[in-house]
């Protein structure tokens, strides 16, 4: 096998390491991908003595290793996310499943976000609903309006705002300010 067609092999094993890690941290499969990862890795130590490329293969060898440190790298921040639960509302985003739910994620004191997508059930609002009272319980304001009220605002709210910014998922955000409990609503991309 020619070095061209090796460094094809390993630009190739890069990115279906990455497939596999996308599956692994979309739930699609219960144990990472450490077999395909070391081959990845014996194929970039068999190369990290440069002085039998050329020019071009050296380039193409650097970018491809460049590439992998990057996916490598977020594997492994992805990892601790996966391994601890969730730490932060930024890791949603990054589409990491941890120990909670991945609709249910508390903001700190900026908040307690909910994600609304087509998919979402009755219980879902019931959460933010339950959230939205204990909020203003502590917040010292009386409780307003039925659960059945609240659904029929949020399930409007939510065709609403995905009919106007063509979204799958609208998020809600509970939030005290001032001694007001406020109820957000965004398009989520």
């Amino acid at each position: 096998m020619t070095v061209d067609e090796e460094l094809s092999m390993l630009d190739d094993s890069v990115r279906r390491l990455k497939i596999e890690y996308d599956v692994y941290f979309g739930g699609g499969s219960k144990k990472p991908p450490a077999d395909l990862e070391w081959r990845v890795q014996s194929l970039v130590k068999k190369f990290s003595d440069s002085s039998k490329l050329s020019y071009a293969q050296r380039f193409r060898y650097n970018s491809i290793t460049q590439k992998y440190a990057l996916f490598s790298d977020l594997w492994r921040q992805k990892l601790k996310i996966k391994e601890e639960g969730y730490r932060r509302p930024s890791d949603v985003v990054l589409g990491i499943q941890g120990m909670r739910e991945p609709h249910a994620v508390k903001g700190g004191a900026k908040g307690t976000n909910f994600v609304m997508d087509a998919t979402s059930d009755a219980q879902l609002v019931e959460e933010i609903y339950k959230t939205m009272a204990q909020a203003r319980e502590k917040a010292g304001l009386a409780p307003s309006g039925s659960l059945e009220s609240f659904r029929k605002f949020v399930e409007g709210k939510t065709t609403q705002i995905r009919q106007q910014s063509g979204c799958e998922a609208v998020e809600y955000t509970v939030e005290v300010q001032e001694g007001q409990v406020r109820l957000k609503a965004k398009a989520k991309r």
